[in-house]
C-alpha cells in the first residue's frame, strides 16, 4: 500500500429516482477530471444518492402510522409519519433519545435505521439501498464493462460515534478490496506481536471522501481516490460482528441482563 494517495470529489448534479447511477458518474469523472477511471482506483459514493438512484424515496404524505408510531413520536419528539418508516426499516429498536432511535439494521448499529432526510426531495426521506454489498458489486462491474477498467467502489454513510461530536465516514457497502485488513501476526516498533488489531480500511477511506463530498449543498455525492496501490479483486462485503461481540452493544445486552 502506498504511503500517499488523491481523494478528489465528484460532483453530479442532483441524482433523482430512476438515474443510471453508472452513467452519470461516468460523465462526470469525464468531464470534471477531464479523464477517464484509472486501473485500481476506489470510487467512493453516498448512500443517499445511490438510494435515490435505486428509488429508495418515501413521500411521507403516503405513510400512515400505526398506534406504535404515535406512541414512539410523542415519546422522541419526532414526526410519526418518521417514526412509522424508521420502525419499518429496523430489525430492531434498541432505545432512543429526542429525534432519533437507536435501531440494528443488517448487522449494524445506527441512528432511524439509517433513514435520511438531508439531501431528500421535500416532504421526502431516504432508505439506505436495498442491497449495499450488492450494489457496489454491481456499480463496479458496470464501470468495467463501459471504461474497461478495474476499480473497487465503496457505499458510504455518516454516523456518529459514542462521546464524540460530529460525524465521520462508515462503509456499508463494498466491493473490489477488503473492507477490513488483517495485521494480526504483525509485529509493532518493539516487535510485540499484534493479537487483536484490524484496519478498517473501507471506513477510513469513506471517512477520507467525505472530507472532500460534504454534507450539505455541495452536490458533489461521490469522490476518487487513486494511487493507493491495493490491487483490486472480485472480492465483496463489508465484513461486520455479532451484537454480543461488539464492545459497546454487547455491555448494553449484559447490564440488561442484570436488570
Amino acid at each position: 500500500m502506498n504511503s500517499s494517495f488523491q481523494v478528489t470529489g465528484i460532483p453530479t448534479g442532483i441524482i433523482r429516482q430512476g438515474d443510471d447511477i453508472a452513467a452519470c458518474l461516468i460523465r462526470s469523472v469525464q468531464e470534471s477530471l477531464a479523464g477517464n477511471f484509472e486501473n485500481d482506483d476506489i470510487l467512493v459514493i453516498a448512500e443517499t444518492a445511490l438510494a435515490t438512484a435505486e428509488g429508495q424515496v418515501i413521500a411521507l404524505s403516503e405513510v400512515t402510522p400505526g398506534d406504535l408510531a404515535r406512541e414512539t413520536g410523542l415519546k422522541y419528539g419526532m414526526d410519526p409519519r418518521v417514526a412509522q418508516v424508521v420502525l419499518d426499516e429496523s430489525d430492531t429498536v434498541v432505545g432512543g433519545i429526542p429525534g432519533f432511535l437507536l435501531s440494528m439494521k443488517n448487522g449494524t448499529l445506527l441512528p432511524n435505521a439509517g433513514i435520511d432526510a438531508s439531501n431528500a426531495p421535500p416532504g421526502c426521506v431516504v432508505l439506505l439501498p436495498r442491497d449495499p454489498d450488492k450494489s457496489a458489486e454491481s456499480l463496479r462491474k458496470e464501470i468495467k464493462a463501459s471504461c474497461n477498467r478495474e476499480i473497487a467502489v465503496i457505499i458510504a454513510d455518516s454516523r456518529t460515534h459514542a462521546m464524540r461530536v460530529g460525524c465521520s465516514g462508515v462503509a456499508i457497502g463494498c466491493s473490489g478490496i477488503p473492507s477490513v485488513i488483517d495485521d494480526r501476526g504483525r509485529t509493532d516498533l518493539f516487535g510485540r506481536t499484534l493479537e487483536v488489531t484490524k484496519q478498517a480500511l473501507a471506513d477510513n477511506l469513506a471517512s477520507a471522501a467525505e472530507i472532500v463530498m460534504g454534507e450539505a449543498d455541495e452536490c458533489t455525492p461521490a469522490a476518487l481516490i487513486r494511487g493507493l496501490g491495493i490491487p483490486v479483486s472480485e472480492q465483496s462485503g463489508v465484513e461486520t460482528i455479532e451484537a454480543e461481540e461488539c464492545l459497546f452493544m454487547g455491555l448494553i445486552s449484559r447490564n440488561k441482563d442484570k436488570n
